[in-house]
C-alpha cells in the first residue's frame, strides 16, 4: 500500500466533503511526514481558507507561489481569497488572473493537475475538466489524472458525464488498487442505484486500506441507503472505536435512535456528543454545524429537547456566518416549530436584510401571516409570487400556503385539494432517484407532510364512511403519504398516530388499532393515541375499554381535560351506555373550553396549544343537541341546533349543522320536513354529497323507495360527474340488488379513470354476483392486457380455482410470479399471495410435491416481508406474522399427510413461533404428537389449550386419549363427561368415547351415554350422528348386522355419511371381523365355512360393498388413497387368484409412492398371503412390527400384528405370537381376536385352564355372539373340567345356532356324561 497515496487520498476526500479543520489538521500531520512537499502546504492552506482565515491562508499560499507542481493552483487560490475578502482589491485580481493565464500555457502535467483539483473542489466541475483532459493528453494518460476526471464527471450531476466515468475508474484501477479511485466507483454505483456493487468496492477498500476510514463511513451510508439500519449501526460503532469523535458516527447514532426507536432522551444525548465533537473537530465550519442539524430538525415531530440541540448548532452556525441568511432563514424556521412566531418573523426579517431575494425567508414570513391571521397580507405576497412563478420555479411549501389561504377564506373543497396535490407532487418530486440517507430525511421533510395531511384531514368526514362506502379520496392520499413516512421514520409517533387516524377515518378499524398501539407502545403519554383509541373502543360498543382508555390518558396527561375532545368521546360512550343526564353534564362542560365556541380555534392553555378543528366544533354542538332531544328536552335542543347555525353560519361546517337538523326532524317522524332542508343544499356546497347520501337512506330505510333512492346517487353524478360520485352510485345499485346497473356504472367509471384498481375489482366482483362467471373471466382477463391492473391477476385465478379450471389458475399465477427479484415490500407480499394461491390449486390437482414446494418458496418470500415490515410498517407485523404462520402450518399439513410427521412437527412449531396463540395451530401440533405417541409433548400443548380455553373440545378429547394410553381410566371418562354432560348429543365425542372405551375393555359402559343422547333429545333416534355412534357400538360388540342398519341410516349425511359408508364397507368384507389371509382358524373352520350358501352370501356382499363404493366421495389426498384400497379389497374379497394378482399390483404400487403407509403395506401382505406366499407376506408385517403405533392407523396396526401373530403361530413360534398379541392388547383389551389366539396357544400348549380364560374374555368381548369361540371355550372348559360352564356355553350356542356341527355329541354329551359320573 502506498502511504503517501492514501494520505492524499484522505485529504482530498476531507476536502471533498468540506471537513475542513480534519483536511488541515491531516496535511499538518502529512507535513510533518513528508518534509518539503508543497503539495500538503497548498492542502494546509486551503483548509485554512475555506474556514474564514483568509490572512492565515494567504500568507501560507505566498511562501509556495513558486513551486512548480502548486504554483497554478495557488495563484488560483491566492484569487478566491481575494475574492472573499470583505473589500476585495480589483487590481490584485486582475494581476493574479494575468499570471494564471500565462502559467497555464506552459504548466506542467502535475500543475494542471492541482490545478484541475482545486476546480473540482471549488464545484466548477467544467472548467476543471478542461485542465485535466489537458493534464492527461501531456502525461500520455496519466493514471492520477484518469480517476480525478472520473471523479469530476461522476459529481458533475449529468448523466452524460457520469456514464462515461465508470470505465474511466476502471482503467485507473487496473494497475493497482488506490482508495481514492475505489471510492470514486462507490460513488459511480451509487449514482447509478447500483448498492450492492457500491458496497462491493467499499469492501475492498475497506480490506485494501484499514486504516482509511472514509471507506466505512462510505460503507455505512450505502448501508442506510438499502433500510438496512441494523448493519449501518454496526458500521457506526465500528467507527467510533476507531475515532471516538468521529462526526459521520455519531450523526448515525443520533438518526437511529430518533427515526427508527423514537427514543428522544437517547436522540439528545447523542446529538449533545456530536455538537461536543463539532466544536473539538471542526470550530470554525459554519456550514457543517448547519448540515448537521437540517434533518434531526425535520424528522422529529417538533420534540422541543430536539429542536433545542438543533438550534443550538444553527446558532453557532450564524455566530460563525453573520452574513449568511440562508442560516438566519433556518432559525426563523425553528422558531416557527416551537410555535414561538413573533421571535421568528424577526430572523425570517434578519434573512431578509442579508439577502432581500431570499424566497426561502419571504416563504417564512408568509407562513407567519398566515398563522397570525394575518390573510390581507399573506394573500397580497403569494400573488407576487404567483406573478415571478417563472423564474423562481414550482414551491411546493407556496403551494400548501395557497392551500392554507384557501381554507381560512372558505374556498371550495376541490380548489383546496387540488393545491394540496400540487404541492405534494412538487415536494415529492425532489425525491426521485435519491437514496435514503441524511439528505433524504431532509427533503423528505416528514414535518412538512404532516402539516399538508392535517389540512386534507380537515377536509375529511369526522367519521369512517358507513359499510361498504368508499373512503373519501383525500384519504387515499394522506394513507400513501403517511406509509411513505412511517416507513422511513417509524420512530416518529405522529406519523404513525395520522396513519391510525387515517385508517380509522377509512373504515380500516383493525388496522387503526395495530397502528395505535404501535404508537402506544413507542410512546405512551401520546395522548391524541389514546383519545383515538377510545373512539374506535366506542365504535365497536366496547364502553368499558373506551372508558378505560380515557382514564389511561388521564392519568398520563392531566391537561387532557382541557381538551373537548376528551368530553366529546367521554359523553358519546355515556350516551351510549344510556346515562344521557351525565352524557349532557360532560358535553356542557366541553362547551365551555375555550376554543369550542369560536369555530376552528385553538385556545391556549397553561402555553399548551390545544388543536381543535372546526369539524370537531360542530360534533360537539350536534352531539348536545341530540343527547337534550333523546332526554326528552326537545326545547333545549332546539337552542342549541340555533347556537350552531349561528356560531357556523358562513362556513362549511353550516351545512352539517343543517344535516343533523334533518336527523333531528327525522327523530320527530317528519320525514318531509328533513328531505326539504335537505333538498336546499346545492352542488357548489361542501357537504353536498353527505345531503344526497342521507336524502338516499331516508327514501330507502324510511319510504322503502328504492327507486328514489337510486335517483339521489343518479342526481349526484349528473351535479357532480366525477370517479368517486360514479362509485357511489355504482355501490347504490348494489345496495338494492341491481347489479347490472352498477356494472354499466362502474364500467363509466373506469373509463375516466382506467388506473383504478378498486373500481376495475369491483366490476369483476359485480359480475360474479350475477353469476356471469365467463364474462368475469373475460373482463378480467381484458383488464390484465392493459397491465395496468395486474393487481387482478389474484382475482381472475382464485375466481378459475372456484370455477374448477385449475389449469387456466395455475397458468395466471405461473404469469404473476415470472418476474425479475424483487425487494419492494408491495411487490413481496404479492408475490407470497400468489404462491399461496398457487400451492392451493396444486393441491387441488393432486400436484402435491409442486404444491409444497410453492408452500415453501412463499415462506421464503413471507421472511423477508418480515423482515421489511419491521422497518416499515410496524403496525402490519402481527397480521404478516399471522400470514407466515399460517404458509407454515399448511407445509406441516403436507408432511404430515405424507406421514413426514418429524418434518410437520418441525413446521407447525415454525407457526407457533409467529403466532404463539394460534390454538388452530396448537391443536394440530398435539393431534401430531399424538400419532407420534408422544404422550407428554401432547399432553403439554392441551394443558396450554386448556387454560386459554377450558371448554375446547378438540383439547379435552385428546387429554381424554392420553389418559387411555396411560391407563388412567377414571380421569379419561371425566373428559369426556364434562363434555357430554353439557351436550349429551355431541356426537363427535360419543364417536370418540366409543372408540376409547372399546380401547379400554370397557363398552359395557357405552349404552350409558346412548340413553343420556336419547334423553336429551327427542329426536336422538332419527340423528345421522345418533345412529352412527349406536352402529358403532354395535360392529364393537359383534352385532354386524344391526349395526349395518344404523350406518345406513346415517349414510347419507354430509358430516357422517362418508365414515358410516366406509365401516359399512368394512362389516361386508368381513362381517365375522376374521384375520384376512389368516391360516391358523381357516383350517379349523373349513368344514362350516365353505358351503355353497356361505360362499354365495360372500359374493353378495362384495357386491354390495362395490356399490357402496361409488357413494364415497374422498376430499383429501389421503382420502383418494384410502378408496383406492378399500376398492381393491373387493377385489381381493373374490378369492380368484387372478383378482388377488391384481389387487396386489395396486397395493403395491401405493406402497411404493406413499412412504411408511401402513395400510397399503397390510393390504399388500394379506395379498400375498391369499396367493400363499406367506415369506414375502411376513418381511412386509414386519416392517409394520417395527414401526411407532399411531391412534390414525390404530386398526390396521392390529390387523398387521395379528396376521403376523397367525404367521408365527402357524409355524409354532409361540414366544413370537405372544408378544405381538400383547401389544394388541395393550393398544385394544376389548381386541376378540387376540384373546381368541391366546386361547388357541394355550390349548396347543396343553394348558386348559389357561386357555378357557383368554377363550372366556374373546367370548365375553364378542357379546357372546360368535359360535366359533362359544365352541372353543365350552371345550376348554370340558378339558378344564369345568362342566358346567362347558354345558352353559353349549346351551348359549344352540339356541342361537341350533345345528351348530359337533357340539352337542363333542361337548355337551360329553360334560352331562362327566357330571353323571
Amino acid at each position: 500500500m502506498d502511504d503517501e497515496e492514501t494520505t492524499l487520498a484522505l485529504i482530498r476526500y476531507y476536502c471533498y466533503e468540506k471537513y475542513y479543520n480534519h483536511a488541515v489538521n491531516a496535511a499538518k500531520d502529512a507535513q510533518r511526514t513528508y518534509r518539503g512537499d508543497p503539495v500538503y502546504s497548498f492542502f494546509h492552506a486551503y483548509g485554512t481558507l475555506m474556514q474564514d482565515q483568509i490572512e492565515e491562508a494567504s500568507v501560507e499560499l505566498h511562501t509556495i507561489r513558486d513551486s512548480r507542481d502548486v504554483s497554478l493552483c495557488t495563484l488560483m487560490a491566492l484569487v478566491y481569497a481575494e475574492k472573499k475578502k470583505t473589500n476585495p482589491n480589483r487590481e490584485v485580481i486582475q494581476e493574479l488572473d494575468a499570471k494564471v493565464k500565462e502559467d497555464r500555457k506552459s504548466a506542467s502535467p502535475k500543475s494542471l493537475y492541482y490545478a484541475g483539483m482545486l476546480l473540482w473542489l471549488l464545484g466548477r466541475n467544467d472548467k476543471a475538466r478542461e485542465y485535466i483532459e489537458r493534464m492527461i493528453k501531456l502525461s500520455n494518460g496519466s493514471r492520477e489524472g484518469i480517476i480525478l476526471k472520473a471523479w469530476i464527471d461522476v459529481t458533475s450531476g449529468k448523466d452524460t458525464y457520469v456514464k462515461k466515468a465508470g470505465k474511466c475508474f476502471d482503467e485507473g484501477l487496473k494497475e493497482r488498487a488506490d482508495a481514492f479511485a475505489l471510492m470514486g466507483k462507490a460513488q459511480f454505483y451509487e449514482y447509478r442505484q447500483n448498492y450492492p456493487g457500491a458496497l462491493e468496492v467499499v469492501n475492498q477498500a475497506i480490506v485494501g486500506f484499514p486504516g482509511f476510514l472514509p471507506a466505512l463511513v462510505k460503507k455505512m451510508k450505502l448501508l442506510l441507503s438499502v433500510q438496512d439500519w441494523e448493519n449501518s449501526l454496526d458500521a457506526a460503532h465500528r467507527l467510533l472505536q476507531k475515532d471516538k469523535n468521529n462526526l459521520e458516527a455519531l450523526r448515525m447514532l443520533a438518526l437511529h435512535s430518533l427515526c427508527r426507536d423514537g427514543d428522544i432522551t437517547e436522540t439528545v444525548k447523542q446529538l449533545s456528543n456530536l455538537i461536543s465533537s463539532l466544536e473539538i473537530l471542526e470550530p470554525h465550519n459554519p456550514e457543517l454545524f448547519f448540515r448537521m442539524s437540517l434533518a434531526f430538525t425535520r424528522v422529529c415531530g417538533r420534540n422541543e429537547k430536539v429542536i433545542e440541540q438543533t438550534f443550538r448548532m444553527v446558532e453557532r452556525a450564524f455566530s460563525l456566518a453573520q452574513t449568511d441568511s440562508d442560516l438566519a432563514t433556518e432559525l426563523g424556521y425553528q422558531m416557527v416549530l416551537q410555535g414561538r412566531i413573533k421571535e421568528s418573523i424577526k430572523w425570517y426579517k434578519t434573512a431578509m436584510t442579508l439577502d432581500e431575494t431570499s424566497v426561502a425567508a419571504l416563504t417564512g414570513i408568509i407562513r407567519c401571516q398566515l398563522l397570525e391571521g394575518q390573510l390581507k397580507d399573506a394573500e397580497q405576497q403569494l400573488e407576487f409570487f404567483t406573478e415571478i412563478q417563472q423564474s423562481i420555479g414550482k414551491s411546493a411549501e407556496l403551494l400548501y400556503l395557497h392551500a392554507v389561504l384557501a381554507v381560512k377564506k372558505h374556498r371550495p373543497q376541490e380548489e383546496v385539494t387540488k393545491l394540496l396535490n400540487d404541492a405534494v407532487e412538487t415536494h415529492l418530486s425532489n425525491l426521485h432517484g435519491l437514496p435514503v440517507g441524511v439528505e433524504y430525511f431532509e427533503m423528505l421533510n416528514p414535518d412538512f407532510l404532516l402539516e399538508i395531511i392535517k389540512e386534507y384531514l380537515a377536509l375529511c368526514p369526522a367519521k369512517p364512511p358507513a359499510q361498504g362506502q368508499p373512503p373519501p379520496p383525500q384519504l387515499q392520499r394522506c394513507s400513501a403519504l403517511l406509509d411513505t413516512v412511517v416507513r422511513i421514520v417509524p420512530g416518529l409517533p405522529q406519523g404513525v398516530f395520522l396513519l391510525a387516524k387515517v385508517r380509522y377515518l377509512s373504515g380500516d378499524i383493525e388496522a387503526a388499532q395495530s397502528s395505535l398501539q404501535h404508537c402506544l407502545d413507542q410512546c405512551p403519554s401520546y395522548a391524541d393515541a389514546h383519545l383515538l383509541m377510545a373512539q374506535i373502543h366506542l365504535l365497536q360498543g366496547n364502553f368499558t375499554l373506551c372508558s378505560q382508555s380515557l382514564e389511561v390518558c388521564l392519568s398520563l396527561n392531566f391537561e387532557i381535560r382541557e381538551h373537548p375532545m376528551y368530553h366529546l368521546i367521554e359523553a358519546q360512550a355515556k350516551k351510549k351506555m344510556g346515562a344521557l343526564t351525565d352524557a349532557i353534564q360532560t358535553l356542557q362542560k366541553a362547551m365551555s373550553l375555550p376554543g369550542v365556541r369560536r369555530a376552528g380555534s385553538s385556545s391556549k392553555s397553561r402555553n399548551k396549544k390545544v388543536e381543535l378543528s372546526p369539524a370537531d366544533c360542530v360534533s360537539i354542538f350536534l352531539e348536545l343537541a341530540e343527547a337534550l332531544w333523546l332526554n326528552g328536552e326537545q326545547h333545549e335542543a332546539a337552542k342549541v341546533m340555533q347556537d350552531a347555525i349561528n356560531e357556523f353560519s358562513g362556513t362549511p361546517e353550516e351545512l352539517r349543522v343543517t344535516i343533523a337538523n334533518a336527523d333531528l326532524a327525522l327523530l320527530r317522524g317528519d320525514t318531509q320536513l328533513a328531505l326539504s332542508m335537505l333538498r336546499n343544499i346545492t352542488p357548489e356546497q361542501p357537504y353536498y354529497i353527505q345531503a344526497k347520501e342521507k336524502m338516499g337512506e331516508i327514501y330507502l330505510n324510511h319510504r322503502k323507495d328504492k327507486r328514489l333512492y337510486a335517483s339521489c346517487y343518479r342526481e349526484m353524478v349528473e351535479k357532480l360527474p366525477s370517479p368517486h360520485t360514479y362509485l357511489l352510485l355504482g355501490d347504490a345499485y348494489i345496495n338494492i340488488q341491481e347489479p347490472e346497473k352498477a356494472i354499466e356504472v362502474y364500467e363509466h367509471a373506469l373509463k375516466k379513470n382506467p388506473k383504478d384498481g378498486a373500481l376495475a375489482s369491483k366490476i369483476g366482483k359485480a359480475l360474479v354476483k350475477t353469476h356471469n362467471y365467463v364474462k368475469a373471466i373475460n373482463y378480467y382477463e381484458a383488464a390484465l392486457k392493459t397491465e395496468q391492473q395486474s393487481f387482478l391477476r389474484y382475482d381472475l385465478a382464485e375466481l378459475l380455482m372456484k370455477m374448477k379450471q385449475y389449469e387456466r389458475s395455475e397458468r395466471v399465477l405461473h404469469k404473476a410470479l415470472a418476474h425479475e427479484a424483487v425487494n419492494d415490500l408491495p411487490s413481496l407480499s404479492d408475490d407470497c399471495r400468489y404462491l399461496v394461491l398457487l400451492a392451493k390449486v396444486q393441491s387441488k390437482v393432486d400436484k402435491n410435491e409442486e404444491a409444497l414446494f410453492s408452500l415453501q418458496r412463499a415462506r421464503e418470500v413471507q421472511a423477508k416481508v418480515l423482515k421489511r415490515v419491521q422497518l416499515e410498517q410496524p403496525d402490519a407485523l402481527p397480521m404478516q406474522k399471522q400470514l407466515a404462520a399460517e404458509i407454515s402450518a399448511e407445509i406441516a399439513k403436507h408432511y404430515a399427510s405424507q406421514r413426514g410427521y418429524e418434518r410437520a412437527v418441525k413446521f407447525y412449531k415454525d407457526a407457533l413461533v409467529y403466532c404463539e396463540t394460534d390454538r388452530k395451530v396448537m391443536l394440530e401440533l398435539a393431534r401430531l404428537y399424538l400419532t407420534l405417541d408422544e404422550v407428554d409433548a401432547c399432553q403439554e400443548q392441551c394443558f396450554v389449550i386448556l387454560k386459554n380455553d377450558q371448554f375446547n373440545e378438540d383439547a379435552t378429547l385428546m387429554m381424554a386419549d392420553i389418559m387411555f394410553r396411560k391407563q388412567d381410566y377414571e380421569q379419561a371418562v371425566v373428559h369426556f363427561q364434562q363434555l357430554l354432560e353439557r351436550k349429551p348429543d355431541n356426537y363427535p365425542t360419543l364417536s370418540r368415547l366409543t372408540d376409547l372405551l372399546r380401547r379400554a375393555g370397557k363398552l359395557e359402559e357405552v349404552p350409558k351415554f346412548l340413553d343420556m343422547a336419547e334423553k336429551y333429545s327427542t329426536r336422538a333416534k332419527f340423528d345421522p350422528g345418533f345412529n352412527y355412534c349406536k352402529g358403532l357400538y354395535l360392529w364393537f360388540t359383534g352385532e354386524p348386522n344391526d349395526a349395518l342398519r344404523h350406518f345406513n341410516k346415517a349414510r347419507k349425511d354430509n358430516d357422517w355419511g362418508q365414515n358410516a359408508v366406509y365401516n359399512m364397507i368394512e362389516i361386508y368384507l368381513n362381517p365375522d371381523n376374521d384375520t384376512m389371509g389368516g391360516e391358523v382358524f381357516e383350517t379349523l373352520d373349513g368344514d362350516i365355512g365353505n358351503s355353497t350358501e356361505k360362499q354365495e352370501s360372500e359374493q353378495l356382499a362384495v357386491r354390495t360393498a362395490e356399490k357402496l363404493l361409488k357413494e364415497i366421495k374422498p376430499q383429501t389426498p389421503g382420502g383418494h388413497v384410502q378408496l383406492r384400497i378399500l376398492e381393491n379389497y373387493c377385489v381381493l374379497a373374490t378369492k380368484q387368484k387372478a383378482n388377488v394378482e391384481k389387487a396386489l399390483g395396486v397395493f403395491t404400487e401405493i406402497a411404493n409412492n406413499e412412504k411408511d403407509h401402513v395400510p397399503a403395506l397390510l393390504a399388500v401382505a394379506t395379498a400375498y398371503m391369499m396367493l400363499k406366499q406367506t415369506p414375502r407376506a411376513r418381511n412386509q408385517l414386519k416392517r409394520i412390527a417395527k414401526m411407532n403405533w399411531s391412534i390414525v392407523d390404530a386398526d390396521e396396526f392390529e390387523k398387521s400384528w395379528l396376521l403376523l401373530a397367525d404367521i408365527y403361530i402357524h409355524s409354532g413360534k409361540y414366544d413370537l405370537a405372544g408378544d405381538l398379541l400383547k401389544r394388541c392388547l395393550n393398544h385394544n383389551k376389548s381386541c376378540c381376536k387376540a384373546y381368541e389366539y391366546l386361547g388357541y396357544i394355550m390349548e396347543k400348549e396343553q394348558t386348559f385352564r389357561d386357555a378357557a380364560l383368554n377363550y372366556e374374555l374373546a367370548w365375553k368381548y364378542g357379546n357372546r355372539t360368535n359360535p366359533t369361540i362359544g365352541y372353543k371355550l365350552a371345550f376348554n372348559y370340558l378339558k378344564a373340567k369345568r362342566h358346567v360352564d362347558a354345558i352353559d356355553v353349549c346351551h348359549k350356542v344352540l339356541d342361537a345356532h341350533p345345528n351348530y356341527p359337533r357340539m352337542k355329541k363333542d361337548i355337551l354329551d360329553k360334560a352331562r356324561a362327566a357330571l353323571r359320573t
